[in-house]
């Protein structure tokens, strides 16, 4: 990198990136000397960055905070990344999809034509969301999180009082954000849809954080998607070995395990709300198989094929248990 303006592009966005640098730590990034580096912050003061110089033994640099700087500028792989960041913005669930626009078409306007034609060929479907998150209630719930304020809030389907609680963590899933709080009522956790929650202001007192049962926001959320209440994993796990090659079976598996066994056949580990799901998910495949364990999930596997095997029979009685009743021949 021996072009100046090329080496300053690349040092702004090392600057823009983290907060402190060291003289020495610039230099091995941009594959200068440090005199090098001086020379360019130099520079980049001249252009009106305003560059603070850190004391210590190997000195540093550090882009001051809250000052008004000139444009700032993007190399090609920053620029094609905030592209796909705001063209996605939509599946974030956070309502912002106009705004991104702007922003996408404000950024576009003032790159070169050739970064400008690479960002426009990046066209892409973006998954379909659910009802949007409003911006200004997603940044009072933010508030609350970060502060750690007693939230109270208006929530769809639940009625009388307001809900009181403890909130303790933002995740998105598949489009929507979840509150994860420990319910003041309750006295329980919970977990609520920010799409469904009106806050009331102002926020109440502070209060002592307390330790999520999975051990953090987003595996709770991902515990209650499992149908267990304080772990991030499925209730019923069974383990078969199907007849099947890997290849044929490991696109279909997104959470369970897959292991060959031989060029046919392969081990297979599954998981779902009930035994009789595991089975479910066992039975897409078209292909046999037998059940390694646990003895739950050959119980359910016995139920289930008597089960089916009644299905079969032809209804011997008509509805609410009455014969059939029969056409008479004209």
């Amino acid at each position: 990198m021996n072009a100046p303006s090329s080496r300053m592009l690349a040092m702004l966005s090392l600057l823009q990136a983290r907060r402190d640098w060291s003289g020495q730590a610039l230099a091995d990034r941009l594959e200068v000397t440090t005199r090098t580096v001086r020379r360019d912050v130099d520079r980049l003061r001249e252009l009106g960055y305003r560059i603070d110089a850190l004391k210590g033994p190997d000195g540093g640099y550090r882009l001051a905070a809250g000052s008004e700087l000139p444009p700032l500028l993007f190399d090609d792989e920053q620029a094609v990344a905030l592209s796909i960041a705001l063209q996605n913005a939509a599946a974030s669930g956070a309502g912002i999809e106009e705004a991104a626009a702007r922003a996408l078409a404000t950024v576009r306007q003032v790159m070169p034509s050739h970064l400008r034609h690479r960002v426009d060929s990046i066209r892409f479907e973006r998954p379909s969301g659910g009802a949007a998150a409003d911006p200004a209630v997603l940044a009072a719930v933010s508030d609350a999180v970060r502060e750690r304020k007693v939230l109270r809030f208006d929530y769809a389907g639940s009625e009388g009082l307001p809900r009181r609680t403890e909130p303790h963590g933002l995740v998105a899933r598949d489009a929507r954000w979840y509150l994860v709080a420990w319910d003041l009522d309750r006295d329980d956790w919970r977990l609520f849809r920010l799409d469904r929650l009106a806050p009331r202001i102002p926020a109440g007192p502070t209060f002592r954080h307390r330790d999520i049962p999975t051990g953090g926001a987003a595996s709770y959320v991902a515990a209650q998607f499992t149908g267990n209440a304080h772990e991030d994993r499925w209730p019923c796990v069974g383990e078969v070995v199907i007849h099947l090659a890997v290849r044929d079976v490991l696109p279909w598996v997104p959470d369970g395990e897959v292991e060959a066994v031989g060029e046919t056949t392969s081990r297979l580990v599954l998981g779902s709300w009930s035994w009789v799901g595991v089975l479910a998910s066992l039975a897409r495949f078209d292909a046999p198989f037998e059940i390694v364990g646990p003895p739950a999930l050959a119980d359910a596997a016995a139920v289930l094929a008597d089960r089916m095997a009644t299905a079969r029979r032809p209804a011997a009685r008509g509805r609410g248990g009455q014969p059939p009743v029969q056409a008479s021949r004209p």
